[in-house]
């Protein structure tokens, strides 16, 4: 039974969830009231993809002392524990503390070796933020080793909770999607025949910003410039008039991963007049859809679409079994796939293959620069 004074905690912490204007926010404010009702000392905030159960942001950091975090995830990968934030994803109750977990013997888990007895802290209470079956977030909540364990109170908080706040965490990318719709304007330039940019919009100039930070500071010489980003920006604009004049097959476009981690598509192509004399290159700048930015990823290791499927399942905590019943093939076949991942990767486990997805596609957006101020104390 849960009292009205914690009832009325409940309710302020989903409150503050649907409330938050942004993922540092919702993670801070909702901190602040569940304390309130289930004290603890650190923790660590993260909202995750749903298609992978991997890491990304927002993030929020509690009392975790430096050198820490920069290893948390990969030991979560590639060290065998009890409540994996992956484990508790498919568990039917989302939620656990380690001394629970581990008959009280919390010297069992590696984690708790490794992670939280150097910093002094003694239990963990742990729990997912789900929707459906589609996990937003993570939480593991933890107390020094001189006040008690978590109670069975405490657990069935956590889990109360984790409904709401996985639709802040959804409400809030969604929203985020949005924006970035808003704010995903497509640039345009022009440039002669021997590649000199003759002009661009504003949003051309603020695509080429944010591809090379403050390397770019405006003027069209620097486009000339050999850094990587500004020098595939060239390449396709050198190329569109072999398109045009049938002497290429494959489309002068480009797909750039910017300095601030996002992906931006570039397409060249060479304009000409009413009367069939040539005409500037146009280029159009702007944010890659999804769709443009698989071939990367199927390029980067060589993976078939069942090879990346197959590894979305393998990042949820699938079994073979389980993937082979879900995908209606033999487990022999899914052993054969992922066999066949592992070499391309160039990994030999399960855990090495999460742990290198997640340091490639998920780790620089929660590393980057400015991540930190979502950090509160």
């Amino acid at each position: 039974m849960i009292s009205r004074t914690v009832e009325f905690g409940l309710n302020a912490v989903r409150e503050a969830a649907l409330r938050a204007a942004n993922g540092g926010e919702l993670f801070e404010q909702v901190s602040s009231r569940l304390r309130r009702v289930v004290p603890f000392d650190g923790a660590t905030w993260f909202a995750t993809d749903p298609s992978t159960v991997l890491a990304t942001l927002p993030v929020g950091v509690e009392n975790i002392e430096e050198g820490h975090c920069d290893t948390f995830w990969e030991r979560e990968h590639q060290v065998e524990d009890v409540l994996l934030f992956r484990d508790l994803a498919r568990s039917q109750s989302g939620v656990g503390t380690l001394y629970q977990e581990t008959a009280g013997t919390p010297e069992r888990s590696a984690r708790a070796r490794e992670f939280l007895r150097p910093q002094g802290y003694g239990d963990e209470l742990r729990a997912v933020f789900r929707t459906g079956s589609s996990t937003w977030g993570v939480v593991g909540l933890l107390r020094r080793q001189k006040r008690p364990e978590f109670t069975d109170q405490d657990t069935r908080v956590l889990s109360e909770l984790g409904s709401g706040i996985a639709d802040g965490l959804r409400r809030l990318a969604a929203r985020q999607a949005d924006d970035a719709a808003e704010d995903s304007a497509v640039g345009t330039l022009l440039y002669d025949s021997e590649g000199r940019m003759l002009s661009l919009d504003a949003a051309a100039y603020r695509w080429l910003g944010e591809l090379v930070g403050r390397e770019w500071g405006g003027t069209t010489t620097e486009l000339r410039r050999a850094t990587p980003e500004l020098s595939m920006i060239f390449a396709a604009v050198t190329r569109a008039p072999m398109v045009a004049a049938s002497r290429e097959g494959s489309p002068a476009v480009s797909r750039i991963r910017a300095r601030s981690g996002r992906w931006v598509v570039v397409h060249a192509s060479s304009l000409h007049g009413l009367d069939g004399s040539a005409g500037p290159i146009a280029v159009t700048i702007g944010p890659a859809r999804s769709s443009e930015i698989a071939p990367i990823i199927i390029e980067a290791y060589g993976l078939t679409p069942r090879e990346q499927d197959i590894t979305k399942a393998v990042a949820r905590g699938l079994s073979n079994a389980e993937i082979a019943a879900v995908r209606h093939l033999s487990p022999l076949t899914v052993r054969d796939h992922l066999k066949a991942v592992f070499a391309k990767v160039g990994v030999s486990t399960r855990g090495e293959l999460v742990a290198k997805l997640f340091a490639d596609h998920y780790g620089p957006t929660i590393h980057a620069p400015g991540v930190a101020s979502h950090a509160f104390f």
